[in-house]
């Protein structure tokens, strides 16, 4: 029994579209005649659902497409430019064998990040999406595709030697987000890898008040375990300065698991400080100890003791930002598709009107 091995994947480097300047746009519009006002943690949600409509849209795109026949041209071919739009979002992963199954790959292995599976991923998180090619890789030879078989032909075909899986033609049984191979021989770590897509990371409008109470962009990339570039370590002060000078500082310290931290502290007075990060640095975590080096604060100053909690770390925040991940020829129809959610929610009917009828037009310009 012969089988067709699939084309190699390709993975695009695709420019993301920027969250702020879609944002921008979307308020702009909002805000034409007083119509209403998007909050960042709206907009973060609807833009997160927008994108997602738009990556699932893309299959039935492509199923469609793959019914009519295309045009060999460059930049023409349509089902070309649908798998270049779902390309960034290709990967493969590692399979681990426990108890008679394969469990589905825990991390992207083109970026090493942790996949969440069954709870909604964070900014920086990614989840699995859909299954592609599962492929054995055996310690000697060539990787082999094995063919994935419904219920009650994987079980019945065990029943005659002539139609058994065998490691040159292995079948799997895929339920429960989870892989039965057959023959059950191939159990060894390394054996089996996957192809799979991965969902889209959920967009983020990072930000932080003015001095106004006005949101203010943070386009610092987010990550739930860097520090807050620009953020105040002040209320995690734990020993209070002794004997500081007034003036504006660059503080050396010690502590911390981390490098690469850089503070600016102003001290008011001898025993008030306020202490901010210049540049987040790397690897720091929740309770590491800070101590300011003495003299940093003026000569003779007894320096604070800073001990790090979540507030002050991205996770804890609004600080830090995600772009979206579609490419920028997808900005104006993801504008449209935000603007169409954003009319509901401030109800005005003219919006989603607008909006409805400009998502429908494209894409019956797209599929026409």
């Amino acid at each position: 029994m012969g089988r067709v091995k699939p084309l190699h994947i390709f993975k695009y480097k695709i420019m993301a579209i920027n969250v702020n300047t879609v944002y921008q746009t979307v308020l702009l519009i909002l805000n034409k005649e007083q119509r209403g006002y998007m909050t960042p943690v709206e907009y973060n949600r609807i833009a997160t659902q927008s994108q997602l409509d738009i990556f699932e849209q893309y299959f039935e795109d492509l199923n469609q497409q793959l019914r009519v026949p295309q045009v060999d041209l460059d930049y023409s071919d349509r089902q070309l430019s649908i798998d270049e739009k779902i390309s960034p979002f290709k990967t493969f992963g590692n399979c681990t064998y426990s108890a008679g199954t394969w469990q589905l790959p825990t991390t992207d292995a083109y970026s090493n990040t942790i996949l969440y599976d069954g709870q909604e991923p964070g900014a920086s998180q990614v989840s699995f999406y859909k299954l592609g090619t599962v492929t054995y890789n055996p310690s000697i030879g060539l990787p082999v595709e094995l063919q994935r078989l419904p219920r009650s032909e994987f079980y019945n075909i065990e029943k005659s030697p002539l139609t058994a899986s065998t490691k040159d033609f292995p079948t799997y049984l895929y339920e429960n987000k989870k892989l039965y191979v057959r023959p059950t021989s191939i159990n060894q770590a390394g054996n089996i890898t996957v192809d799979f897509l991965r969902k889209p990371l959920n967009v983020r409008w990072g930000y932080y008040s003015g001095s106004v109470g006005q949101y203010i962009y943070d386009p610092t990339i987010y990550n739930p375990s860097l520090l807050n570039k620009g953020g105040s370590l002040t209320s995690s002060i734990t020993t209070p300065l002794a004997s500081g000078t007034a003036g504006t500082y660059t503080p050396t310290f010690t502590g911390g698991s981390g490098n690469g931290l850089t503070l600016s502290a102003v001290v008011t007075n001898a025993t008030t400080v306020s202490v901010n990060i210049v540049s987040p640095g790397t690897g720091y975590a929740i309770g590491d100890v800070i101590t300011i080096n003495n003299g940093q604060l003026g000569s003779g100053s007894q320096n604070p003791v800073i001990t790090l909690k979540a507030s002050d770390f991205n996770g804890g925040s609004t600080y830090g930002s995600t772009n979206f991940e579609l490419q920028e020829s997808e900005q104006t129809r993801l504008i449209l598709k935000i603007l169409l959610y954003a009319g509901i929610i401030i109800r005005d009917p003219q919006i989603v009107q607008a909006a409805a009828s400009e998502v429908q037009q494209n894409e019956i310009n797209q599929k026409s």
